[in-house]
């Protein structure tokens, strides 16, 4: 009679084993299977942590990896809007086409800008200073405003999404409240 091989059997831990096996020889292969199984749930989990981490990585990678060309188009946009500035009144209407064109490439670029996520950060006179947002460039008192109070804008600051890429260049006020 030909007898079965117990290791084809085996699913969990079968009473019959012990036939076969010693006391001592199947506390060993218990031990062993149930540090297999551990090896194999840590590696289960640590497939599974990198997966993840590959996944955070590129989508941070797709959100974030644009930040050197938005800061580098940054004193376009800034040089677009001083040249609108530049333009005294009396010139307005002989020179009306050229401003319509900078316009047109001013609004064009902050499209595309928006379009990767790139939104400006615009505070206005009498806006409370926030140094997450803003770069205070010099302090003044100024008669009737309040300490903190933003008094002049220099540049507009701007955010890729939910991360700074230039803090607003801002003059505070300084007087006392």
């Amino acid at each position: 009679m030909v007898q079965e091989n117990p290791a084809d059997r085996i699913e969990g831990d079968l009473p019959e084993l012990e036939e076969f096996l010693d006391n001592g020889e199947l506390e060993t292969l218990r031990a062993e299977r149930d540090e297999f199984r551990d090896k194999f749930m840590r590696a289960l989990a640590d497939a599974e942590n990198s997966r993840k981490r590959a996944d955070r990585d590129r989508r941070e990678a797709e959100q974030y990896g644009s930040t050197r060309l938005a800061r580098d188009l940054l004193p376009v946009y800034d040089n677009l809007q001083r040249a609108l500035q530049a333009i005294p009144d009396e010139n307005r209407t002989t020179a009306a086409g050229l401003i319509e064109g900078v316009e047109l490439t001013l609004r064009e670029l902050t499209n595309v800008m928006t379009k990767h996520g790139v939104t400006p950060i615009s505070p206005a006179v009498g806006d409370l200073f926030d140094p997450q947002q803003h770069q205070a460039m010099f302090e003044a008192p100024l008669p009737g405003t309040k300490a903190g109070q933003i008094i002049q804008v220099m540049t507009e600051g701007f955010m890729l999404y939910d991360r700074l890429l230039r803090p607003a260049q801002v003059g505070v006020s300084s007087n006392p409240g």
